[in-house]
């Protein structure tokens, strides 16, 4: 598998004393994406697809002055999801995100999917931009027919009554539709083809939306599509030992003082001096040092102080501990 490169934004919770003599560390821990991509792919060309060439001019007037946004809001939105794609996997993965200089391509302007685009076409664009793949959002449609016909009410009420309707809806619900096809040129086959339906909750002000739900719901919806390529993580714990043995007690405890407050390089400064010496809380901070460099993003220093805790020193923890690690080394490669 191609080798992810993980984000380390923060810990799910600092150390904790289980009991007296040890403690355990939370950590994101990471699984496949939902998309796994074959080998090579890198560059990703986006194109917008899901607009027509001779679309309505009068009918984005009609749609613009209701709704408060800006002439052409539904095609506007469309690009908000491709924006959405680059902002969402931009310094979070190997994957590199390409925006053209033409962004959309046309077509149907429908729910209904397209036929596939040719593949010369593909291969043409992806070797003008130098991409490896190119992802095509296909179809886009919104419902910002319900938010006109919730404004529309309200005018009518007001050009009626003079005033607006008495009972006022105190937020909307915004749903995009978008179908997303990832072309492979050299392969040619279809990496992904995904179906998505996506919604953001908004409040109302006297019973109208704010200019650019449209907008920041199709943005969104173009992160949530994109973290399909990305690894998901969930929490787990990593026991640690908290007290040392012996005449080293002491400078094994100011480890675990400094690991208490994310200082871990001072704590793994400290624990390798306990291991140096080689006394009877050597294979202790040997398994401390594992999880320290675990915690700092090197599974490979973390699996070899691992094996080290348990071939040289006995510990127990480490055998298992060593066995998760050359688990995770595999899925990182």
């Amino acid at each position: 598998m191609k080798k992810i490169y993980f984000l380390y934004v923060s810990l799910l919770a600092l150390l904790l004393a289980s009991c007296g003599s040890t403690g355990f560390v939370n950590l994101n821990y990471p699984q496949e994406p939902a998309v796994i991509l074959p080998e090579g792919i890198t560059n990703i060309l986006v194109v917008n697809r899901s607009l027509t060439k001779g679309a309505d001019k009068q009918s984005e007037k009609l749609e613009s002055i209701v709704t408060g946004e800006v002439a052409g809001s539904d095609k506007l939105a469309s690009d908000e999801a491709i924006k959405g794609v680059f902002d969402g996997i931009r310094n979070k993965s190997y994957l590199n995100i390409i925006l053209p200089d033409t962004l959309r391509i046309y077509g149907t302007g429908t729910r209904q999917t397209p036929e596939l685009l040719n593949w010369k076409l593909v291969s043409e664009m992806c070797k003008k931009s130098d991409a490896d793949a190119l992802l095509v959002l296909e179809t886009f449609d919104s419902n910002s027919d319900i938010i006109r016909s919730a404004v529309a009410n309200q005018v009518s009420s007001v050009l009626t009554n003079g005033k607006p309707g008495k009972i006022l809806p105190n937020h909307v619900r915004v749903d995009v539709k978008s179908y997303w096809r990832l072309y492979d040129p050299y392969s040619k086959t279809i990496s992904d083809q995904y179906q998505q339906t996506f919604y953001m909750n908004f409040n109302l002000v006297n019973g109208l939306p704010a200019p650019g739900v449209l907008s920041e719901t199709a943005y969104a919806a173009g992160i949530d599509y994109i973290e399909r390529f990305l690894p998901r993580y969930y929490k787990v714990r990593r026991d640690m030992y908290k007290k040392g043995k012996g005449s080293d007690k002491n400078r094994f405890n100011a480890g675990w003082r400094s690991a208490e407050v994310a200082k871990w390089h001072d704590a793994i400064a400290v624990w390798k001096e306990v291991v140096d010496k080689g006394g009877k809380s050597a294979g202790m901070a040997a398994l401390n040092i594992a999880v320290s460099y675990e915690v700092l993003g090197d599974t490979n220093l973390a699996l070899e102080w691992a094996q080290t805790a348990y071939r040289n020193y006995g510990d127990k923890l480490s055998r298992d501990y060593a066995k998760i690690l050359l688990k995770r080394k595999r899925f990182e490669m």
